[in-house]
């Protein structure tokens, strides 16, 4: 048994706490072409940018994607 993330949620996230991707670049140092490309799903986020994001938005790491049970 194993999981795989599916759609990133980090969209929703930001609009649940008020901010955009733009405010998430400015504080976490990732640029905002890479956070676009995580909430696009065109790029998965790497472990640290994940916990780096995840920290600054106040959310669980976990709360960043909807995971598939495989």
């Amino acid at each position: 048994m194993g999981y795989k993330p599916g759609r990133c949620l980090l969209g929703r996230r930001l609009r649940g706490i008020g901010k955009n991707q733009q405010w998430l670049s400015e504080v976490t140092g990732i640029s905002k072409t890479q956070i676009s490309n995580y909430a696009t799903n065109t790029r998965y986020m790497s472990l640290s940018s994940a916990k780096t994001i995840s920290v600054a938005i106040g959310c669980h790491i976990d709360d960043l994607y909807e995971f598939i049970r495989e």
